[in-house]
Protein backbone atom coordinates (compact mmCIF):
# COMPACT_ATOMS: atom_id res chain seq x y z
CA UNK A 1 0.00 0.00 0.00
CA UNK A 2 1.27 3.28 -0.73
CA UNK A 3 0.73 6.39 1.27
CA UNK A 4 1.35 9.91 1.06
CA UNK A 5 -1.09 12.86 0.08
CA UNK A 6 1.54 14.56 -2.04
CA UNK A 7 -0.01 17.46 -4.06
CA UNK A 8 3.00 19.05 -5.72
CA UNK A 9 5.51 16.71 -7.51
CA UNK A 10 7.33 20.75 -8.97
CA UNK A 11 8.47 20.94 -5.51
CA UNK A 12 10.89 19.38 -3.49
CA UNK A 13 9.77 18.02 0.31
CA UNK A 14 11.01 19.52 3.02
CA UNK A 15 12.94 17.32 5.45
CA UNK A 16 11.02 14.86 7.01
CA UNK A 17 9.35 15.85 9.95
CA UNK A 18 8.88 11.75 11.80
CA UNK A 19 11.86 9.99 12.04
CA UNK A 20 13.04 7.10 10.64
CA UNK A 21 13.14 4.83 13.80
CA UNK A 22 9.25 4.76 14.52
CA UNK A 23 8.92 2.06 11.59
CA UNK A 24 12.33 0.49 12.92
CA UNK A 25 10.80 -1.57 15.52
CA UNK A 26 6.96 -2.87 16.13
CA UNK A 27 5.89 -1.10 19.26
CA UNK A 28 3.62 -2.86 22.34
CA UNK A 29 0.88 -1.02 21.29
CA UNK A 30 0.52 -1.97 17.59
CA UNK A 31 1.35 -5.92 18.69
CA UNK A 32 -1.68 -5.31 20.89
CA UNK A 33 -3.86 -5.14 18.11
CA UNK A 34 -2.59 -7.28 15.63
CA UNK A 35 -2.19 -10.01 18.51
CA UNK A 36 -6.21 -8.53 19.08
CA UNK A 37 -7.63 -10.01 15.55
CA UNK A 38 -5.90 -13.66 16.27
CA UNK A 39 -4.09 -15.18 18.95
CA UNK A 40 -2.56 -17.35 16.67
CA UNK A 41 -1.07 -14.48 14.81
CA UNK A 42 2.80 -13.63 15.20
CA UNK A 43 4.84 -10.68 13.33
CA UNK A 44 7.78 -11.68 11.73
CA UNK A 45 8.80 -8.14 10.69
CA UNK A 46 8.70 -4.66 9.72
CA UNK A 47 10.26 -2.88 6.40
CA UNK A 48 9.34 0.60 5.15
CA UNK A 49 6.61 1.08 2.41
CA UNK A 50 5.72 4.04 0.47
CA UNK A 51 6.69 7.30 0.46
CA UNK A 52 5.02 10.28 2.94
CA UNK A 53 6.11 13.59 3.41
CA UNK A 54 4.37 14.27 6.95
CA UNK A 55 4.46 10.36 8.16
CA UNK A 56 6.74 7.40 8.15
CA UNK A 57 4.65 4.24 7.01
CA UNK A 58 5.46 0.35 6.87
CA UNK A 59 4.53 -2.78 6.02
CA UNK A 60 4.14 -5.28 9.10
CA UNK A 61 4.72 -8.49 8.29
CA UNK A 62 2.85 -11.93 10.35
CA UNK A 63 2.28 -15.41 9.77
CA UNK A 64 -0.57 -17.69 11.58
CA UNK A 65 -0.35 -20.91 13.02
CA UNK A 66 -1.12 -22.38 9.38
CA UNK A 67 2.04 -20.72 8.20
CA UNK A 68 0.02 -18.24 5.67
CA UNK A 69 1.51 -14.60 5.62
CA UNK A 70 -0.37 -11.63 6.65
CA UNK A 71 0.58 -8.17 5.98
CA UNK A 72 -0.76 -5.09 7.40
CA UNK A 73 0.65 -1.02 6.79
CA UNK A 74 1.11 1.05 9.23
CA UNK A 75 1.53 4.82 9.34
CA UNK A 76 3.11 6.44 12.48
CA UNK A 77 3.26 10.14 12.91
CA UNK A 78 3.92 12.53 15.82
CA UNK A 79 2.79 15.66 18.15
CA UNK A 80 -0.97 16.65 18.42
CA UNK A 81 -1.23 17.12 14.95
CA UNK A 82 0.41 13.76 14.11
CA UNK A 83 -2.35 12.53 16.92
CA UNK A 84 -5.28 14.58 14.93
CA UNK A 85 -4.13 13.11 12.07
CA UNK A 86 -4.29 8.96 12.92
CA UNK A 87 -7.55 9.51 14.18
CA UNK A 88 -8.97 11.61 11.43
CA UNK A 89 -7.22 8.80 8.85
CA UNK A 90 -8.72 5.85 10.77
CA UNK A 91 -12.52 7.11 11.43
CA UNK A 92 -12.36 8.71 7.56
CA UNK A 93 -11.09 4.92 5.91
CA UNK A 94 -13.55 3.00 9.04
CA UNK A 95 -16.61 5.62 7.27
CA UNK A 96 -15.24 4.21 3.59
CA UNK A 97 -14.50 0.84 4.37
CA UNK A 98 -18.21 0.70 6.13
CA UNK A 99 -19.72 2.09 3.04
CA UNK A 100 -18.10 0.33 0.29
CA UNK A 101 -15.28 -2.53 1.41
CA UNK A 102 -14.42 -3.31 -2.06
CA UNK A 103 -12.88 -0.05 -2.59
CA UNK A 104 -10.60 0.81 0.46
CA UNK A 105 -8.39 -1.57 2.86
CA UNK A 106 -10.07 -2.60 6.10
CA UNK A 107 -8.39 0.14 9.15
CA UNK A 108 -7.79 -1.95 11.73
CA UNK A 109 -7.07 0.99 14.56
CA UNK A 110 -5.14 3.62 15.79
CA UNK A 111 -3.41 4.44 19.12
CA UNK A 112 -0.37 6.00 21.00
CA UNK A 113 2.86 3.97 20.78
CA UNK A 114 3.52 2.66 24.02
CA UNK A 115 7.57 2.86 23.83
CA UNK A 116 7.88 5.92 22.22
CA UNK A 117 6.84 9.42 23.53
CA UNK A 118 4.00 11.35 21.49
CA UNK A 119 4.25 9.08 18.94
CA UNK A 120 0.17 7.95 17.33
CA UNK A 121 -0.53 4.87 14.78
CA UNK A 122 -3.01 4.21 12.11
CA UNK A 123 -3.04 0.20 11.33
CA UNK A 124 -4.95 -1.27 8.27
CA UNK A 125 -4.73 -4.02 6.03
CA UNK A 126 -2.15 -4.21 3.54
CA UNK A 127 -3.10 -4.01 -0.19
CA UNK A 128 -0.33 -4.38 -2.88
CA UNK A 129 -0.86 -1.92 -5.36
CA UNK A 130 0.23 -1.71 -8.92
CA UNK A 131 0.47 2.09 -9.54
CA UNK A 132 -1.77 2.36 -11.80
CA UNK A 133 -4.49 4.81 -11.89
CA UNK A 134 -8.19 3.01 -12.90
CA UNK A 135 -8.76 3.51 -16.35
CA UNK A 136 -12.64 6.40 -17.35
CA UNK A 137 -13.86 3.32 -18.70
CA UNK A 138 -13.19 1.17 -15.81
CA UNK A 139 -15.79 0.56 -12.75
CA UNK A 140 -14.00 3.51 -10.71
CA UNK A 141 -16.24 6.27 -11.39
CA UNK A 142 -19.53 4.09 -10.94
CA UNK A 143 -18.08 2.73 -7.64
CA UNK A 144 -17.37 6.48 -6.30
CA UNK A 145 -21.30 7.48 -8.14
CA UNK A 146 -22.33 4.11 -5.64
CA UNK A 147 -20.32 5.41 -2.43
CA UNK A 148 -21.62 8.80 -2.73
CA UNK A 149 -25.19 7.75 -3.76
CA UNK A 150 -25.99 5.19 -1.07
CA UNK A 151 -23.65 6.67 1.46
CA UNK A 152 -25.46 9.76 3.28
CA UNK A 153 -25.17 11.92 6.46
CA UNK A 154 -26.54 9.73 9.47
CA UNK A 155 -27.31 13.06 11.08
CA UNK A 156 -28.44 15.15 8.03
CA UNK A 157 -25.68 17.28 8.46
CA UNK A 158 -22.85 18.40 6.80
CA UNK A 159 -19.30 18.11 8.18
CA UNK A 160 -17.87 14.74 10.08
CA UNK A 161 -17.51 13.54 13.40
CA UNK A 162 -13.43 13.85 14.01
CA UNK A 163 -11.32 16.42 12.68
CA UNK A 164 -9.62 15.34 9.18
CA UNK A 165 -6.24 16.75 7.60
CA UNK A 166 -5.60 17.02 3.96
CA UNK A 167 -1.59 15.77 4.63
CA UNK A 168 -0.69 17.64 7.51
CA UNK A 169 -3.32 20.36 7.66
CA UNK A 170 -6.82 20.60 9.52
CA UNK A 171 -9.92 21.44 7.65
CA UNK A 172 -12.56 22.62 8.91
CA UNK A 173 -15.38 19.88 9.20
CA UNK A 174 -17.70 21.59 11.85
CA UNK A 175 -21.25 20.48 11.33
CA UNK A 176 -23.90 22.56 9.86
CA UNK A 177 -27.40 22.10 7.93
CA UNK A 178 -26.37 24.34 5.01
CA UNK A 179 -23.40 23.38 1.99
CA UNK A 180 -23.24 27.19 1.28
CA UNK A 181 -22.34 27.68 5.13
CA UNK A 182 -20.41 24.37 4.91
CA UNK A 183 -18.25 25.07 2.08
CA UNK A 184 -17.48 28.78 2.78
CA UNK A 185 -15.96 27.82 5.92
CA UNK A 186 -13.60 25.33 4.92
CA UNK A 187 -12.54 28.06 2.50
CA UNK A 188 -11.71 30.35 5.11
CA UNK A 189 -10.01 27.96 6.94
CA UNK A 190 -7.67 26.93 3.78
CA UNK A 191 -7.53 31.01 2.60
CA UNK A 192 -5.91 31.42 6.32
CA UNK A 193 -3.49 28.57 6.19
CA UNK A 194 -2.82 29.28 2.56
CA UNK A 195 -1.79 33.16 3.57
CA UNK A 196 -0.15 31.61 6.68
CA UNK A 197 2.04 30.14 3.85
CA UNK A 198 2.73 32.06 1.19
CA UNK A 199 2.84 35.39 3.26
CA UNK A 200 0.42 38.00 2.68
CA UNK A 201 -0.51 39.39 -0.72
CA UNK A 202 -2.77 42.15 -2.12
CA UNK A 203 -4.62 40.44 -4.81
CA UNK A 204 -5.19 37.54 -3.05
CA UNK A 205 -6.77 39.58 -0.58
CA UNK A 206 -9.52 40.93 -3.04
CA UNK A 207 -10.02 37.77 -4.56
CA UNK A 208 -10.59 36.25 -1.54
CA UNK A 209 -12.85 38.80 -0.52
CA UNK A 210 -14.95 38.07 -3.79
CA UNK A 211 -15.08 34.22 -3.92
CA UNK A 212 -16.24 33.96 -0.01
CA UNK A 213 -18.83 36.72 -0.70
CA UNK A 214 -19.32 36.71 -4.02
CA UNK A 215 -18.88 34.30 -6.24
CA UNK A 216 -19.68 31.24 -3.39
CA UNK A 217 -23.23 32.87 -2.71
CA UNK A 218 -23.80 32.97 -6.49
CA UNK A 219 -23.12 29.46 -7.22
CA UNK A 220 -24.24 27.47 -4.26
CA UNK A 221 -27.06 28.50 -2.76
CA UNK A 222 -28.73 27.70 -5.93
CA UNK A 223 -27.92 24.21 -5.35
CA UNK A 224 -30.67 24.62 -2.31
CA UNK A 225 -33.78 27.00 -3.38
CA UNK A 226 -36.60 26.74 -5.15
CA UNK A 227 -37.44 23.12 -3.26
CA UNK A 228 -33.71 22.07 -4.34
CA UNK A 229 -31.75 20.45 -1.34
CA UNK A 230 -28.19 19.48 -1.46
CA UNK A 231 -28.25 15.80 0.77
CA UNK A 232 -24.85 15.50 2.24
CA UNK A 233 -22.85 12.84 0.78
CA UNK A 234 -19.94 10.75 2.07
CA UNK A 235 -17.08 11.92 0.63
CA UNK A 236 -13.29 10.82 -0.07
CA UNK A 237 -12.40 13.88 0.04
CA UNK A 238 -8.76 14.51 -1.77
CA UNK A 239 -9.83 11.83 -4.27
CA UNK A 240 -6.65 13.05 -6.33
CA UNK A 241 -3.87 10.76 -8.19
CA UNK A 242 -1.95 9.67 -5.14
CA UNK A 243 -4.84 8.14 -3.13
CA UNK A 244 -6.23 5.93 -5.75
CA UNK A 245 -4.42 2.95 -7.19
CA UNK A 246 -5.60 -0.48 -8.46
CA UNK A 247 -5.17 -3.54 -6.19
CA UNK A 248 -2.26 -5.87 -8.06
CA UNK A 249 -3.95 -9.23 -6.78
CA UNK A 250 -7.70 -8.62 -8.06
CA UNK A 251 -7.38 -5.54 -10.57
CA UNK A 252 -9.97 -3.45 -8.92
CA UNK A 253 -9.76 -0.12 -7.69
CA UNK A 254 -8.80 1.00 -4.74
CA UNK A 255 -8.36 4.37 -2.29
CA UNK A 256 -7.20 5.16 0.78
CA UNK A 257 -5.51 8.29 2.54
CA UNK A 258 -8.70 9.61 2.99
CA UNK A 259 -9.96 12.70 5.08
CA UNK A 260 -13.72 12.18 4.69
CA UNK A 261 -16.77 14.68 5.15
CA UNK A 262 -20.20 14.47 4.67
CA UNK A 263 -20.53 16.80 1.23
CA UNK A 264 -22.42 18.00 -1.78
CA UNK A 265 -21.16 14.96 -4.28
CA UNK A 266 -19.50 17.07 -6.92
CA UNK A 267 -17.30 18.14 -4.30
CA UNK A 268 -14.94 14.91 -4.26
CA UNK A 269 -14.88 15.46 -7.96
CA UNK A 270 -12.71 18.73 -7.67
CA UNK A 271 -9.07 16.93 -8.16
CA UNK A 272 -10.16 15.17 -11.47
CA UNK A 273 -11.14 18.25 -12.53
CA UNK A 274 -7.80 19.86 -11.87
CA UNK A 275 -5.64 19.39 -15.57
CA UNK A 276 -2.38 18.01 -13.87
CA UNK A 277 -4.00 15.11 -12.76
CA UNK A 278 -4.16 11.65 -14.48
CA UNK A 279 -7.74 11.17 -13.21
CA UNK A 280 -9.30 13.90 -15.01
CA UNK A 281 -12.56 15.09 -17.03
CA UNK A 282 -13.26 11.85 -19.05
CA UNK A 283 -13.70 10.03 -15.54
CA UNK A 284 -16.27 12.99 -14.55
CA UNK A 285 -18.05 12.21 -17.81
CA UNK A 286 -18.36 8.33 -16.67
CA UNK A 287 -19.37 9.50 -13.15
CA UNK A 288 -22.15 11.41 -14.31
CA UNK A 289 -23.89 8.59 -16.30
CA UNK A 290 -24.36 7.43 -12.80
CA UNK A 291 -24.80 10.63 -10.22
CA UNK A 292 -26.12 12.78 -12.52
CA UNK A 293 -25.12 16.74 -12.47
CA UNK A 294 -27.08 19.02 -9.75
CA UNK A 295 -29.33 21.33 -10.46
CA UNK A 296 -28.90 24.10 -11.44
CA UNK A 297 -27.03 22.16 -14.15
CA UNK A 298 -25.79 25.29 -16.06
CA UNK A 299 -23.68 26.05 -13.16
CA UNK A 300 -21.41 22.63 -13.18
CA UNK A 301 -17.91 23.79 -14.65
CA UNK A 302 -17.82 26.84 -12.25
CA UNK A 303 -18.81 24.45 -9.47
CA UNK A 304 -16.02 22.49 -10.19
CA UNK A 305 -14.25 25.61 -11.20
CA UNK A 306 -14.61 27.11 -7.36
CA UNK A 307 -14.78 23.35 -5.58
CA UNK A 308 -10.95 22.91 -7.72
CA UNK A 309 -9.80 26.61 -5.67
CA UNK A 310 -10.76 24.73 -2.37
CA UNK A 311 -7.82 21.63 -3.49
CA UNK A 312 -5.26 24.45 -4.95
CA UNK A 313 -5.94 26.47 -1.82
CA UNK A 314 -4.73 23.09 0.02
CA UNK A 315 -1.81 22.30 -2.08
CA UNK A 316 -0.56 26.22 -2.42
CA UNK A 317 -0.59 25.83 1.77
CA UNK A 318 1.41 22.43 1.57
CA UNK A 319 4.01 23.92 -0.36
CA UNK A 320 5.82 27.33 1.00
CA UNK A 321 7.74 29.45 -1.00
CA UNK A 322 6.57 27.50 -4.30
CA UNK A 323 3.97 30.38 -6.05
CA UNK A 324 2.80 27.73 -9.02
CA UNK A 325 -0.53 26.71 -7.26
CA UNK A 326 -0.63 30.76 -6.29
CA UNK A 327 -0.65 31.39 -9.96
CA UNK A 328 -3.24 28.58 -11.06
CA UNK A 329 -5.63 30.09 -8.15
CA UNK A 330 -5.19 33.70 -9.12
CA UNK A 331 -6.39 32.83 -12.65
CA UNK A 332 -9.73 30.69 -11.51
CA UNK A 333 -10.74 33.27 -8.94
CA UNK A 334 -10.52 36.36 -11.58
CA UNK A 335 -12.47 34.23 -14.07
CA UNK A 336 -15.24 33.27 -11.60
CA UNK A 337 -15.09 36.86 -10.04
CA UNK A 338 -15.05 38.28 -13.50
CA UNK A 339 -18.42 36.32 -14.36
CA UNK A 340 -20.40 36.91 -11.08
CA UNK A 341 -19.45 39.93 -10.24
CA UNK A 342 -22.97 40.79 -8.72
CA UNK A 343 -22.89 37.44 -6.69
CA UNK A 344 -26.73 35.97 -6.20
CA UNK A 345 -28.21 38.78 -8.10
CA UNK A 346 -26.66 36.98 -11.46
CA UNK A 347 -29.46 34.60 -10.72
CA UNK A 348 -32.89 34.06 -11.38
CA UNK A 349 -35.67 36.73 -9.93
CA UNK A 350 -36.83 33.24 -7.67
CA UNK A 351 -33.08 32.71 -6.16
CA UNK A 352 -33.25 33.93 -2.49
CA UNK A 353 -30.58 36.58 -1.48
Amino acid sequence: MTAGNIQCQQNKSPEHQVPKDVVSYIDEAVSFIISSIGQDLIITGISPHGVSRWTRTARVKVKNALGNRISYFLKVSRGQIGKSMMEGEYHSMLALYHAMPALSPEPIGWGKYLNMEDTYFFLSSFTEMTGDIPASTSEFPAMVAKLHHENKSPNGKFGFLVPTYHGNLPQDVSQCDIWEESFTSGMVKFFDLEEEAQGRDQTMTILRKDIILTVIPRLLRPLESEGRRVTPSLVHGDLWDGNVSVDATTGAPVIFDACCSYAHNEYDLAPWWANRHNIGKAHIEEYLRHFPVSEPAGDFEDRMTLYCIRFNLCSSALNPGNKWFRDLLKEDMRFLAAKFPRGVECTPSSVPT
